[in-house]
């Protein structure tokens, strides 16, 4: 089984989901401004297909608690014009392998090296259909991508304990840094995504709940403020509260870090590295930030971020037993900031490097 492949078994796929996520930066055609999108292909529930799609969100399903049952496409963008769009599809018309990322939904497809498909949503469609959850307007895409660095959390994420449902939420990320190309039109407007300016992410989420507090960032477009170069460098950042057979775990994060060919981990799963996390989350009137410092035997980062709230969308997600639990899950693509590497020598951690990032992902959400 990879583990970018499809991974709900004979019992979660009763009650969980399993989705991959992409991100990235495309280039206006014509104005030649950068602008951040998103594209995840989603399932849950799919063993409760009855032959037709249950929304959790429509009257007669809330008042029955039914569970939701269909497969989706959510895409999107940040920004003055932000948005999230859904479009639906029978269980019938959704595959996907465990072998490696082969997944079809419709006539739309995903694969570990290209993806394609179209979304539309009419206006009154969002404005009759409540249960779609969904903005208007559409976007199209004809991608290809190369996956250059991958972040894989170890026996937390392997075959056996995903069988035995040890944690509610998995996470896996064969794309922590991508490139993408390709065309892509939202709103009859053409971009263009060129490799070395996409900044690219995938990651995959699957399990029978979503974490609670929900924390992620990642960036891929980094400059030295010591050299004023662009660096070869990628940020990840993920975690909440993790449950292993429904009992709670202290608040934590997972984080990696790549520089200049050297992959960084700080993961409390990997006990005999020695990682020291300490991090929070705050907000004021304007931005969201993120405050991280990740530290083992031979490296230190001290991240701080932030990210424009009004640029951020309130990403909508069903739980499998029906509700919408984050109802103020903050999602972002314009997040920005500063990391600071350093490296233990004779004891003391010494600075290595002063990073300034920006378009990058991120998210908070807690109830």
């Amino acid at each position: 089984m990879s583990k970018n492949g499809y991974s709900l078994t004979r019992f979660s796929k009763k009650n969980g989901y399993n989705w991959w996520w992409h991100s990235f930066v495309a280039t206006h055609a014509e104005t030649g401004k950068l602008k951040p999108f998103f594209i995840e292909y989603y399932v849950i529930n799919p063993a409760l297909w009855n032959g037709k799609i249950i929304w959790g969100q429509q009257k007669e399903n809330k008042n029955t608690k039914k569970k939701p049952c269909y497969a989706m496409l959510k895409v999107g963008t940040w920004g003055e014009d932000k948005v999230q769009l859904h479009n639906f599809y029978d269980i019938s018309d959704f595959y996907a392998s465990s072998n490696d990322l082969n997944c079809k939904i419709g006539s739309n497809e995903l694969t570990d090296s290209y993806l394609f498909g179209s979304v539309t949503v009419s206006e009154k469609e969002q404005d009759v259909l409540p249960e779609f959850m969904s903005g208007y307007g559409s976007l199209k895409w004809d991608l290809k991508v190369e996956k250059e660095v991958q972040f894989d959390m170890g026996y937390g994420t392997s075959w056996l304990f995903n069988l035995m449902g040890l944690f509610e939420m998995y996470w896996h990320v064969q794309g922590m840094k991508c490139k993408y190309k390709g065309e892509i039109v939202f709103n009859e407007e053409k971009y263009i995504v060129h490799p070395e300016t996409s900044y690219g992410y995938q990651d995959k989420n699957w399990g029978k709940e979503y974490t609670n507090p929900w924390i992620w960032l990642n960036c891929n477009n980094f400059t030295s403020k010591l050299t004023d170069t662009k660096i070869d460098a990628s940020l990840d950042v993920g975690g909440g509260c993790p449950k292993i057979f429904g009992i709670p775990l202290r608040r934590k994060i997972l984080t990696a870090f790549y520089y200049k060919g050297e992959f960084i981990e700080f993961n409390f799963s990997k006990f005999w590295k020695r990682s020291h996390q300490q991090f929070s989350i705050h907000e004021d009137a304007q931005y969201l930030y993120w405050t991280v410092v990740s530290e083992n035997r031979k490296f230190k980062i001290d991240v701080k971020f932030k990210c424009d709230k009004s640029k951020m969308l309130f990403i909508t997600y069903e739980s499998p037993n029906g509700p919408i639990k984050h109802t103020k899950l903050r999602n972002g693509g314009y997040a920005e900031g500063i990391v600071k590497l350093y490296k233990k020598e004779a004891k003391e951690f010494k600075l290595i490097d002063e990073l300034e990032g920006s378009l990058g992902g991120c998210e908070y959400g807690e109830y």
